[in-house]
């Protein structure tokens, strides 16, 4: 075990300072930077400050300290943290992920080199053969990333332009099994690391191949970095790199491809256009055919690429459109930049398609957990701020809300939870700068997006004259036209944002062009229609023609703010543990830790002391049991006394109904008890039953020569719902009210005879309205077969026959009127009163007429429920003429589509109305 630091070098964990604030904050760092000790603990994160230079605290020894250990155990180190979510992951068996975060330059991609350094050198003491190639893949791979996604900044010379998010998957005992890198790619770069180390260190017959120099200074991309690099430094990194593409498991001919794209993009960086007064030609054919070659296309197909742009017109038609020399140059960058992402996106996928976990079965093999270490780019404040750390700064206030959420609000309502004491801790949430970035319609990049989807020639002045239109009054942004007297802006140009870390100025200059990216089809076409597969594979996008592609790509701020929601997403549900790098000395710093101090404005509560973790752990545990212990105890007795509870009901009920079948009423005066909570459903049912037998034990005793009436006044009840009050539920009903009526029986027999029918329905003397409100007399028949209008002045005589069948429904109204609309499919609705004259008393025939008609379509397999669809009840009216046919379905009633059968509850219902 490393020696416990004695107090010649400060407090180890900035958690023991007597007060939280940033001078004693800063003293103490700078004693332990002073005094060689980059590393202070901050709770169960560590605090580093970048040293620019090798430290001899990273050897086997140094591991063997910390492997097993408790976090408190050892001075402050990386190791620390790393051994602290590697035993989490095995005690608890979850995901664990180790967040390293700080400025540019402070020392990020190190520390996370480090840290997998340390995690492979714990893991697999059996020496698997298996588990040690992945070891290898999974630091191999940081050689290869750092070289193709690192580039020269001017605060670092190693500067990481993407977001990398290194999932190791392990198996139950810990071994690593396999891993997937999630990258977050923010420049589609030209200056990368591995430009430089391809011109310095390729062989002659390398560069000759790839018709290259081995001066960076001689292309456009590496001018800038050449000067800061050194050769020997740039041969050893690309044997490095090379190496690292073997053992990842490159073949010669995918590494060779690798080389030919950085090769292209070289040369197409030098490429330059000309112009005379009619169109515009690429400067030096030689290039051209040296960018064919390395792609393994046409150089006829390259210029044409380069110098036109196919679009298709509003008729389906395809022409080329030549471009500006303005244009061609925007060309040429965006297919560059594509290159590139294309090329860097392919290696990422490639190194996950070797790590990926293969024939893993949770059920023979345990468990299979991970440990995710994310290493992204720091906060960024330059003298001149672009569109690159909009985005940067941006990512960084999603991690600190993460911060937040993780650290400081689950903590403390943890606390909360578990009746602890302690001083609550105010700090500032960010989620006010997160909305003002990425909500939608309102935040900056919806502006972005609009003016990029925007028709016609928008600038970005324009772009930011609308950003000043919609955040003008959010307290976190400002420009110089809303701040007028601030000469540190520029007019239609800069604009600020309150950071977390610090206040940021941007220029507004290139965030549409960076943002919309415009890649034509044509050079996606190209690269697909490579004959070299490695390319080809790269572009599978290049396969559609101009006319099959309709949708806009998303813009590169909407792209980048969806993979860092998801990062955000996947980071917040894994147990985090923390690293805070610093970069000693820069203008940063001092922002950076004050708002450190500002979030911690009161010192930690005491679980927060050293080794209390562990305690606390224990005494939570405790508590949890006995709780525990408790909640069952009363369930226990909860249960037993609703047992009772209900047994004392059913007791009772079987008391009260004893004797119910002695009863004249079969028990309906019988009041029954109210049922306890857990009984309301059972006690609902108990009274259905018992309505059900009580109907029983009337119905049985009902002749079978009534059961007809019986069935149809149960229908009619169900069918009018109520909506009627007299419906002649009370007295008999004869339904063939003409067959005692002369010469009505003879038209009777004779329409039997003619129509083959079997029954009659309903029939009766009825008045019939036509369209024009004149009445007439008449008679209605309705037997099985059809529907008659008869003439009663003519002998009878038939006026009118409907099938049966044709019926649809029929109407009524909610009044004492005898009105009834009868409709039909054909549209030929007949609307009638069904008695002449004064209505005699307790005479209401439309109960009996509707419920004769569902009794019969229920009994005779007619569509009962499209029937029923279309009874409805109307609006009441004054009187016979007082209504016309369409004033009929004003108040529409729909009834039920069900079985009209009778039910046991209906007849008790109708005995009541009765």
């Amino acid at each position: 075990m490393a020696a416990l630091e004695g107090l010649e070098f400060g407090k180890s964990d900035f958690v023991l300072l007597d007060e939280v604030n940033i001078e004693q904050f800063m003293e103490n760092l700078k004693l332990r930077f002073e005094k060689g000790r980059i590393y202070t603990f901050i709770g169960e994160g560590v605090v580093s400050v970048n040293p620019y230079k090798q430290m001899d605290i990273y050897g086997k020894e140094d591991i063997d300290a910390y492997r097993g250990r408790e976090l408190y155990e050892n001075p402050p180190h990386l190791y620390a943290v790393a051994d602290a979510a590697y035993k989490a992951m095995k005690r608890r068996a979850k995901d664990t992920c180790i967040v390293v975060s700080g400025e540019s330059g402070a020392g990020k991609t190190e520390a996370s080199k480090y840290i997998m350094e340390y995690i492979a050198a714990i893991t697999n003491p059996s020496q698997r053969a298996e588990v040690e190639s992945v070891k290898k893949v999974l630091l191999k791979s940081n050689c290869v990333l750092e070289a193709f996604g690192n580039a020269k900044t001017n605060r670092n010379d190693n500067s990481s332009r993407f977001g990398k998010y290194m999932a190791i998957n392990l198996n139950f005992n810990g071994d690593p099994i396999g891993g997937n890198i999630n990258n977050y790619l923010l420049e589609k770069l030209f200056l990368c690391c591995v430009s430089p180390q391809l011109l310095r260190g390729g062989s002659d017959d390398m560069l000759k191949s790839l018709h290259l120099h081995n001066d960076p200074a001689n292309y456009v991309y590496t001018r800038e970095g050449a000067v800061a690099t050194t050769s020997n430094n740039d041969r050893s990194s690309h044997k490095a790199v090379l190496s690292a593409l073997n053992v990842i498991g490159f073949s010669e001919e995918e590494i060779h491809s690798i080389y030919r794209i950085l090769g292209t993009i070289l040369i197409l960086g030098n490429l330059q256009f000309e112009t005379d007064s009619e169109s515009v030609r690429v400067v030096g054919m030689g290039d051209v055919s040296h960018i064919a070659e390395l792609t393994s296309t046409e150089p006829d197909n390259v210029t044409k690429s380069l110098l036109y742009r196919t679009v298709a017109t509003g008729g389906g038609e395809v022409i080329e459109k030549g471009h500006s020399k303005k244009e061609a140059c925007f060309g040429r960058d965006a297919f560059t930049k594509a290159l590139y992402e294309r090329l860097f996106g392919w290696i990422v996928g490639r190194i996950n398609a070797v790590i990926e976990v293969k024939d893993y079965n949770p059920v023979l093999h345990g468990k299979n957990t991970v440990i995710g270490v994310l290493d992204i780019y720091g906060f960024e404040i330059f003298d001149n701020n672009s569109f690159e750390q909009f985005c940067i700064n941006y990512c960084n206030e999603k991690l600190q809300q993460l911060f937040i959420q993780l650290i400081l609000c689950q903590e403390q309502d943890e606390y909360q939870r578990e009746g602890i004491i302690w001083q609550h801790i105010d700090y500032f949430n960010n989620q006010i700068i997160v909305d003002l970035v990425e909500q939608p319609h309102q935040g900056i990049i919806s502006v972005l997006d609009e003016a990029c989807l925007s028709v016609g020639k928008v600038t970005d002045t324009v772009c930011l004259e609308s950003m000043d239109a919609k955040l003008g009054q959010h307290p976190h942004y400002t420009s110089r036209k809303l701040t007028p007297s601030d000469k540190t802006m520029e007019f239609h140009r800069d604009f600020r944002i309150r950071h977390y870390a610090g206040d940021v100025t941007y220029s507004i200059e290139g965030f549409l062009d960076k943002n919309k990216d415009p890649l034509f089809q044509d050079f996606k076409r190209l690269i697909y229609n490579s004959s070299n597969p490695v390319l080809k594979e790269m572009w599978p996008d290049g396969q559609l023609s101009i006319t099959e592609v309709t949708k806009r790509p998303l813009t590169a701020a909407t792209l980048f703010k969806n993979s860092i929601v998801a990062l955000v997403e996947k980071l917040g549900c894994k147990v985090g543990a923390c690293l805070d790098s610093l970069m000693w000395g820069t203008s940063c710093t001092f922002d950076c830790v004050s708002v450190t101090i500002t979030s911690l404005s009161s010192p930690f509560p005491p679980p927060s002391l050293p080794l209390s973790p562990s305690l606390h752990q224990v005494w939570r545990g405790a508590l949890a049991r006995m709780r525990c212990q408790r909640m069952r105890s009363i369930f226990a007795i909860m249960g037993c006394y609703k047992r009772y509870k209900v047994k004392v009901h059913l007791w009772e009920v079987e008391r009260r109904f004893a004797n119910v079948r002695n009863m004249a009423d079969y028990g309906k005066s019988v009041e029954w008890p109210t049922p306890p909570a857990a009984l309301t459903q059972f006690h609902s049912i108990t009274q259905q039953l018992h309505r059900r037998w009580r109907a029983w034990q009337i119905v049985k005793n009902i002749p079978p020569s009534d059961m007809g009436e019986v069935r149809a006044k149960v229908a009619a009840l169900g069918a009018l719902n109520g909506e009627r009050k007299d419906w002649g539920c009370g007295r008999p009903w004869e339904r063939d009210y003409l067959a005692n009526v002369s010469h009505s029986h003879s038209t009777a027999m004779y329409l039997r005879n003619k129509d083959e029918y079997n029954q009659v329905i309903f029939s009766g003397f009825c008045r019939k309205m036509n369209r024009f409100n004149k009445s007439t007399d008449r008679a209605l028949l309705i037997t099985d077969k059809h529907i008659y209008k008869l003439d009663p002045e003519k002998q009878f005589k038939v006026l009118k026959r409907l099938p049966l069948e044709l019926m649809t429904g029929l109407s009524v109204t909610a009044g004492i009127d005898q009105m009834v609309a009868l409709h039909t499919s054909s549209q030929d609705d007949v609307l009638l009163y069904i008695q002449r004259g004064e209505l005699c008393p307790d005479q209401d025939r439309i109960g009996e007429l509707v419920g004769t008609l569902i009794d019969h379509f229920t009994r005779g397999g007619f569509d009962l429920p499209g029937f029923l669809s279309h009874c409805a009840l109307a609006t009441p009216c004054g009187g016979p003429g007082a209504c016309k046919l369409t004033s009929v379905a004003r108040c529409t009633v729909f009834l039920p589509k069900s079985d009209m059968s009778m039910s046991w509850e209906m007849f008790l219902l109708l005995k009541t109305s009765c």
